[in-house]
């Protein structure tokens, strides 16, 4: 059965067919395509426009389809083209004659629009609560640094130090941003395309906001040329993916640098490493690394979908067939780097002491005697002269700034006095008692903070998530 067989007298050749096929990735969309049958069926049947026991017919022969495609009962060849066949073949031979109703006022065009917003609408509240998971996570793993410190650095040179629950709160922040990206972009996503028949809408009396109403869309797409050749929104969502997968990379790359014995900040759970073939005392962070590996597959997936819709001239065109395996592999991939991300932060060690001495050393805390002097009275520019001819001495005679006499500090300024003898790591980041900064209650004030956003971002979450149908009721409330 072809939808569109009526037009030709052969068949397709089994190559084209099997080339021009969708379905073997496509099926994904079933429970979306039954959802949005189901409503458009109910519409039709309100609108007079289908009589009522065709479709009720059409709503228990799709209740039945729904239950064989959720135990797998069906198969996927390639000749059956995309889900949509598969669906509506099925429901003829389970209803017979009233399944050729379900397509009036419908083209594949808006059809396959609104099987994909309804999975990316799905998909983005999904991603959300891994995000809050793994922001949880973070201020929890923060929490149990207390008041532990590690270097702070640039251009991975250590510069000065700071809180460990400091850096680790700066990854909340990248994710909060993410956060707020895909909201953005559910935003944008929750418009209803159904309707908009082929490219230039239908000629039939249908009620859109009804169908909006029954698959719990905010609003109506505008225009029917726009509707069934829009992939903004995929585009969309995968650039909010690639860029969350950015920021897990950025967290894995540095996992892996601090679990090293050259590092050794952290520990990571065997649980989330694994051994070499050759090398006995080898524990390697593989996960880690495959989580910052994956992230260029979710980076390309973004660029394919740019290139994808560059030179697509309105409306519909068979190319946006390619949209989904992008789309389905970035929302899997990041999903899957996002749990386990938060299975290791969950379980990672800190290792305070090594973190710690590492914090104080490598004159980190050059700056802070700059800022001494400049209390005093000197412009920073003169005092960053004078550290620097300090850490000088040191490098010569194998110290650090802390360990310089009173009289090796005067005779580079007579302004530094007893009070300058021995700065230690935890007075320069108390020091920074400024908002955003490490001091130790502006970043216990920020984690309260973070706490209560992220649950006034779970309130949010559940709240769309209310709106959503249920497949069930679709199918089975009385007409």
């Amino acid at each position: 059965m072809k939808l569109w067989g009526g037009r030709f007298s052969g068949k397709s050749a089994s190559g084209a067919e099997a080339f021009g096929a969708a379905i073997g990735f496509d099926h994904r969309l079933w429970p979306y395509d039954v959802m949005g049958s189901a409503a458009h069926t109910r519409m039709l049947a309100r609108c007079g426009i289908v009589p009522i026991a065709d479709a009720r017919a059409i709503l228990a022969g799709l209740s039945e389809v729904a239950s064989e495609l959720a135990t797998n009962q069906l198969d996927f060849a390639p000749h059956w083209e995309d889900i949509h066949t598969r669906i509506e073949a099925r429901l003829t031979e389970l209803v017979g004659a009233p399944a050729g109703r379900l397509h009036t006022a419908r083209s594949r065009n808006d059809q396959i629009a609104l099987d994909v917003r309804l999975l990316c609408r799905e998909a983005i509240l999904d991603q959300l609560d891994g995000l809050i998971h793994l922001m949880r996570a973070l201020l929890e793993l923060g929490a149990r640094g207390g008041d532990a410190l590690i270097p702070g650095y640039t251009h991975l040179q250590r510069a000065q130090p700071v809180l460990f629950s400091h850096h680790v709160h700066a990854y909340v922040e990248m994710l909060e941003r993410d956060a707020g990206r895909l909201l953005d972009c559910y935003r944008r996503t929750d418009v209803m395309p159904l309707g908009s028949g082929a490219l230039a809408g239908v000629p039939y009396p249908i009620d859109r906001d009804l169908t909006a109403r029954l698959l719990g869309f905010s609003s109506i797409t505008r225009n029917s040329i726009d509707a069934v050749s829009d992939r903004d929104f995929v585009v969309e969502l995968v650039s909010a993916l690639a860029l969350i997968a950015t920021h897990l990379s950025r967290l894995a790359e540095e996992l892996v640098l601090w679990s090293t014995a050259e590092f050794g900040f952290i520990t990571l759970d065997e649980a989330y490493t694994t051994g070499s073939s050759m090398m006995p005392q080898k524990r390697n962070p593989d996960l880690a690394e495959l989580v910052r590996g994956k992230t260029g597959r979710v980076m390309g997936h973004l660029v394919a979908l740019l290139a994808l819709l560059k030179a697509l001239p309105l409306a519909y065109d068979k190319d946006l067939q390619e949209d989904k395996e992008a789309l389905f592999d970035a929302v899997d991939t990041v999903a899957a780097c996002v749990g386990i991300t938060t299975e290791m932060i969950r379980s990672l060690r800190i290792n305070r002491e090594r973190a710690s001495q590492a914090a104080a050393g490598e004159f980190s805390l050059a700056t802070d005697y700059a800022d001494y002097l400049t209390r005093k009275g000197i412009p920073f520019r003169d005092a960053h002269q004078i550290v620097g001819q300090l850490v000088q001495l040191c490098e010569r005679s194998g110290r650090e700034l802390h360990e310089l006499t009173l009289d090796e500090l005067t005779m580079a300024s007579p302004l530094f006095e007893r009070d300058a003898v021995g700065i230690t790591a935890e007075g320069a980041i108390a020091a920074r008692d400024v908002p955003g900064g490490t001091a130790p209650s502006r970043v216990q004030a920020a984690s309260r903070a973070a706490e209560a956003r992220l649950g006034d971002l779970d309130g949010a979450v559940q709240r769309l998530r209310e709106a959503f149908p249920s497949l069930d009721r679709l199918l089975s409330e009385p007409l």
